[in-house]
């Protein structure tokens, strides 16, 4: 192994290279510090004449660039425009500025871009915008539960412009149900814009109209996706309901097979060459795309431990056709029968892909971990690496089992998994010592049939692979961190912050109901929720107190400003180990690599206010991604429930409600309604807890966790809901009725 020093060529073109953002952003900050000032100086709402006056922009090509430049200032809440045209300063008026998300019951709330409380909005005030919709709103009471209630005041940006969904013709009108549960407006469709289109098929209509106070959104049908239980048909109205980018544009397309598919001498030079280090892959069976490689050596007093990543920012210039669309990605999708590549495939799955026996290019970290599993030493360095092999997780579960029993190919590699074992054990035990929580919940894999129909669903545990991986690719991340953090490189942190005080509230009552007590401090440490975890290991009810400790914990998100990791208790983290599939982790690839090559936090071509707008994008595609494959997992749950009407299964209660109990198939990871009028002859209500429902005659009591025998009596696809009775209820006592009690007292 060896090293050489950067030429001067290649520091530059990096320098100059990160600096190509910056220009662009630069104009429009001072197009709105311009605007701005003016409307400060002048102290009133001025039309867009006055401004192309008074910024002297009154020639045809400026006063274009001037409306442009306010479009822009309006989307981002910095200018409103009011009934009459003219423009606004946002810090003037007592608004805020926020996104719609609507609920599936018919309200909503604005989530305000500071983040700050979100503001319920009334189902009235829901008639003229659809979820995802920007708008300005103004705080106009409580609403019945003492939230604050808004108003809106004016729609900035429509959200959504097209709608996939079932269509309907009932009584001579055409009408398009929304999939998307969010979007309570059905859409006309007159009859001259169906196309093909016939009544219950599955189409995507443009919407023509936005719906208004007095009127439902009016649109065309512009594709047929297919009939509604076609295979894959999931996969096809996710895809569409979210908005997710599925087609690469031509020119992003030719840049990634521009590259060809092996990686130059050029590009191999000036580069640390570790090809000779027995690097391995370890992933699923079916992973397609690698982009971490793992080694371990011994070395006095611990380990020497590196992971080396896929250098995508090699290929990724910034602001061009590749970089454009990945950020509009933002992630790879992955359904259970499709995946949706952040990148095209001639990156994804080739030339950025550590394919074993290929040359590839890394950005490599390499760390220096002792006995106790902490890390007291690593560097990063630009590397070009060959990867020995690929492993799954399955393979080496199964050599750490029994080295024995597996293929020669693995059993060759025995010292070195040996030795990766060996660092993940400190580096797990050191996890635990700080107090990071450790969910292991099995994960749910559908297998499908010749004719793409749901055959099975298996639940598959974590093993040590599993973990081996992640604690590797933890140690990296924090290394990471760290580095950007010393170096004072503007980038995306990966925080997670404290759990919210009503929630830790109502996880503490869900608790004692099994026995299990929180603190009632103010800061609640990681370690507590940990222990929690660790108690209820093997238990039944290990994977439902998981999945309810993980609710009352808030969402992580990408930020420039680093508040930390709750969960995995660390001070400093960011996602740097799998660029192929997450834009942030480019991003903190291009900020090492900005440093590695001579630069600087002052010419770094991202600025915090840049990069806190980045954050907020990859947040809100790392959310849209979620929600698309939960709803395609839903519908697949569905349809491999439907024909199973009358079956009984083993179920837990994961939630009670004041309509009945939500409940989960055991081993298969479904979730359905026992609604109270299928939980006997009785009347139930739920308690002041909220975790136990409670029969008023007979006293019996169904609470959280209660371990259920329900049968099977409805599935409905389109609404993914799904509906179990009790499959015995003898043992609720029935209500006795006056000639019962005189039968009795003979």
């Amino acid at each position: 192994m060896h090293r050489k020093k950067k030429s001067s060529s290649r520091r530059h073109t990096a320098k100059s290279t990160g600096r190509q953002a910056a220009p662009k952003a630069g104009r429009t900050q001072l197009a709105a510090q311009s605007v701005a000032e003016t409307l400060r100086e002048i102290g009133r709402p001025l039309t867009l004449d006055e401004l192309a006056e008074r910024l002297r922009k009154t020639g045809t090509a400026a006063r274009a660039r001037l409306i442009e430049e306010l479009d822009q200032l309006v989307h981002a809440g910095e200018l409103v425009r009011n009934r009459r045209d003219e423009y606004c300063l946002r810090e003037r008026l007592p608004l805020i500025v926020g996104a719609i998300s609507a609920h599936r019951d018919g309200h909503g709330f604005v989530m305000p871009d500071d983040r700050s409380p979100p503001l319920y909005v009334s189902p009235r005030q829901m008639l003229e915008v659809i979820h995802g919709d920007r708008v300005a709103a103004r705080v106009s009471g409580k609403d019945h539960r003492g939230r604050p209630e808004g108003t809106i005041v004016k729609i900035l940006e429509r959200g959504t412009k097209q709608i996939v969904g079932r269509l309907r013709d009932e009584s001579g009108i055409c009408f398009v149900i929304p999939d998307n549960p969010r979007i309570g407006h059905r859409v006309l469709v007159p009859r001259d814009r169906l196309g093909e289109a016939t009544s219950g098929q599955v189409v995507l209509v443009e919407l023509i109209e936005q719906p208004s106070k007095t009127a439902q959104p009016l649109g065309h049908v512009v594709r047929v996706l297919g009939e509604h239980a076609a295979p894959g048909m999931e996969t096809e109205i996710a895809i569409h309901s979210h908005g997710l980018p599925f087609e690469f544009p031509p020119e992003a397309i030719a840049e990634a097979e521009r590259f060809g598919s092996a990686v130059s001498a050029a590009a191999k030079r000036d580069r640390e060459d570790i090809r000779e280090l027995p690097l391995v892959t370890i992933d699923g069976e079916d992973a397609r795309d690698f982009d971490d490689a793992v080694w371990c050596e011994a070395v006095k007093g611990g380990w020497r431990l590196i992971v080396a990543i896929a250098d995508v920012g090699s290929y990724v210039v910034p602001d061009s056709a590749l970089d454009r669309e990945a950020r509009h990605r933002g992630t790879s999708v992955y359904f259970p029968n499709r995946v949706l590549p952040m990148l095209p495939e001639a990156l994804s799955n080739g030339l950025c892909s550590l394919n074993p026996h290929v040359d590839r290019l890394c950005l490599a970290c390499e760390m220096r971990v002792s006995s106790s599993g902490k890390v007291t030493r690593a560097r990063f360095f630009e590397g070009v690496m060959r990867s020995s092999a690929r492993l799954t997780y399955t393979k080496v579960a199964a050599y750490l089992a029994n080295p024995e029993a597996v293929p020669d190919e693995v059993r060759a590699l025995g010292p070195q998994l040996d030795q990766l074992h060996a660092v993940f054990r400190a580096l797990h035990s050191a996890r635990l010592d700080r107090g990071a929580l450790d969910f292991d919940a099995p994960e749910l894999k559908i297998q499908f049939d010749s004719e793409g129909k749901v055959a099975a669903l298996v639940e598959y545990t974590r093993n040590d692979a599993h973990r081996l991986i992640e604690e590797c690719m933890i140690a990296a991340n924090v290394q990471a961190a760290k580095f950007l953090k010393k170096n004072r490189i503007a980038s995306l942190y990966r925080v997670h912050g404290q759990p919210e005080e009503d929630r830790l509230e109502t996880l503490r009552q869900f608790l004692q109901g099994f026995g299990i007590h929180l603190p009632t401090e103010s800061v609640l440490e990681p370690k507590v929720l940990s222990a929690v975890l660790k108690r209820v290991v093997g238990s039944e009810e290990a994977h439902l107190i998981e999945t309810v400790v993980v609710r009352s914990l808030p969402q992580a998100v990408y930020q420039p400003a680093n508040i930390g990791h709750f969960g995995l208790a660390l001070e400093e983290y960011a996602h740097f180990t799998s660029p192929i599939r997450r834009y942030p982790d480019l991003m903190v690839h291009r900020g090492i690599c900005h440093v590695l090559q001579g630069g600087t936090a002052e010419d770094f071509g991202w600025s915090p206010n840049a990069m806190a707008e980045l954050g907020q994008q990859c947040s809100f595609t790392e959310r849209r991604a979620d929600e698309a494959t939960r709803d395609a997992l839903s519908w697949l749950k569905c349809e491999y429930m439907q024909d199973k009407l009358g079956e009984e299964f083993d179920a837990i209660v994961t939630s009670v409600v004041d309509f009945g109990l939500f409940v989960r198939v055991k081993g298969l990871q479904i979730d359905g309604l026992v609604h109270v009028s299928a939980l006997g002859a009785d009347y139930f209500s739920r308690d002041k807890s909220g975790f136990r429902m409670v029969a008023a005659r007979s006293g019996r009591v169904f609470k959280l966790g209660d371990h259920l025998r329900v049968r099977l009596i409805n599935v409905i696809i389109d609404e993914r809901k799904i509906d179990f009775e009790l499959a015995d209820v003898r043992g609720v006592p029935q209500i006795r009725g006056p000639w019962q009690r005189r039968r009795g007292r003979r």
